[in-house]
């Protein structure tokens, strides 16, 4: 049996559905308890007492009748009233439930009971009709039903709302521990580092330290490929450094495709060096605010002579960001609409809930089947953007992809609706 059309009234959060589990077994259990014990007792117990009251009145109307006064004796009122006096119809109030059985199961007993009225919760008057007299017979509420049946409901109402507060704190308790752990996962997976230590119960507890051991396991092996990385990459240039002086000595002719082979490996070795500074850079974390950082990328490359300007802004504010890193993907990401168009648009749009930076260029773009393919590492496409567009090693996007995770968002390619180019947006979630 499939549930899932109930999925979506159900609460999303924890702490909704745990309150769901809680309360919905409490009020059940009451409304069962209220229906049985009410209708089994209360009713019952009304119904017995208005029997033997019934009895009671026919008796003491025949008796007086037969000018013997027995009304006394049995705690009953009895007058007689002129008929005009009788009233239009039966008196209860809407919300008088035992009212309901002691009309009817006086109504059933008394021999010419005409109406019945039941005011307030103390009163009781019946008008019977016997011949051409009429009787009015009044007597207590108390003699008919059980008194203040709804303090029954009043103590139940009551106290399960006070357990259920007092479960709930409980519970609160119990769910803290987990919430702080979901944010302290969410902010790692964002790239910041906050204090955590494990708490509650031993599932919790248990899922705590795994969440320590992994976020410690990967914080060394990003320490590592760094490391490595820089390692490998500054041993690279000292054989550089000697090929160069080594090929200082040849002709001319010899000498310069040889040197453009060096210089293609320096580049590439420095590549590697950006690649591993990246996580290194990214630790960092400032309230920065991002509108003021895409406009000192363009001023920066404006500086230069390249044609970059922003040309929309919509929203302000200040977030913690990490700006050297995502100041880097911003160049990244303008060197490449330079590099492969002649003009470069920037635009910011901050949310309540995310932030976007948007690079457009007027280049060929790229193919919506080789973009997924574009944001890996070395990676460069053929032909729309070829080795001889640049002297880029095709880590450009790829750096930017990794800045755009380590701050919790991502890199999303598309083609630009105004240039007509590539458009690369940068989404961070707030």
């Amino acid at each position: 049996m499939s549930f899932e059309w109930l999925k979506r009234y159900m609460p999303r959060s924890l702490y909704g559905r745990a309150a769901l589990i809680l309360v919905l077994p409490v009020v059940t259990l009451q409304l069962v308890v209220s229906v049985v014990f009410v209708q089994r007792h209360f009713e019952g117990v009304t119904v017995q007492l208005s029997r033997e009251l019934a009895r009671s009145v026919n008796l003491a109307i025949d008796e007086a009748q037969a000018g013997r006064d027995l009304a006394q004796a049995l705690d009953l009122v009895v007058e007689e009233i002129p008929p005009d006096a009788l009233p239009a119809g039966d008196l209860r109030r809407w919300y008088d439930f035992t009212g309901i059985v002691v009309v009817r199961t006086l109504q059933s007993r008394v021999t010419g009971l005409t109406h019945v009225a039941l005011p307030n919760d103390r009163d009781v008057m019946l008008y019977v009709s016997r011949g051409d007299t009429v009787y009015e017979v009044a007597f207590g509420r108390g003699r008919v039903s059980a008194s203040n049946p709804h303090q029954l409901l009043v103590n139940m109402v009551f106290f399960g709302l006070v357990m259920t507060v007092i479960a709930f704190l409980y519970l609160r308790n119990q769910l803290r521990p987990i919430t702080r752990l979901a944010r302290a996962a969410e902010a790692f997976g964002r790239g910041r580092t906050v204090p955590y230590s494990p708490s509650g119960a031993i599932e919790v507890r248990a899922a705590g330290h795994a969440f320590l051991d992994m976020r410690a396991r990967i914080e060394r092996q990003i320490e590592q490929r760094t490391m490595m990385l820089s390692g490998v990459s500054h041993d690279l240039r000292t054989p550089l450094t000697r090929m160069r002086l080594g090929l200082s000595l040849l002709d001319d002719a010899d000498r310069e495709p040889l040197e453009r082979d060096v210089e293609d490996m320096q580049q590439l070795v420095d590549a590697f060096l950006e690649f591993a500074r990246g996580d290194a850079e990214s630790a960092a974390v400032e309230e920065t605010d991002p509108v003021a950082l895409v406009r000192s990328v363009a001023e920066a490359a404006q500086r230069v002579g390249q044609p970059v300007c922003v040309v929309e802004s919509i929203g302000e504010g200040s977030f913690p960001l990490r700006p050297r890193a995502l100041r880097r993907a911003i160049e990244n990401l303008a060197g490449n609409a330079i590099r492969y168009g002649s003009r470069c648009e920037l635009s910011v749009m901050i949310t309540g809930k995310s932030l976007r930076i948007r690079v457009e260029d007027d280049g060929p773009g790229i193919a919506p089947e080789d973009r997924e393919r574009a944001v890996r590492p070395f990676v460069r496409l053929d032909p729309a953007r070829n080795q001889d567009k640049g002297p880029g090693v095709g880590l450009g996007l790829a750096i930017a992809a990794d800045i755009a995770r380590a701050h919790g968002g991502v890199l999303r390619l598309g083609e630009s609706e105004t240039l007509g180019g590539l458009r690369a947006d940068i989404v961070i979630a707030l």
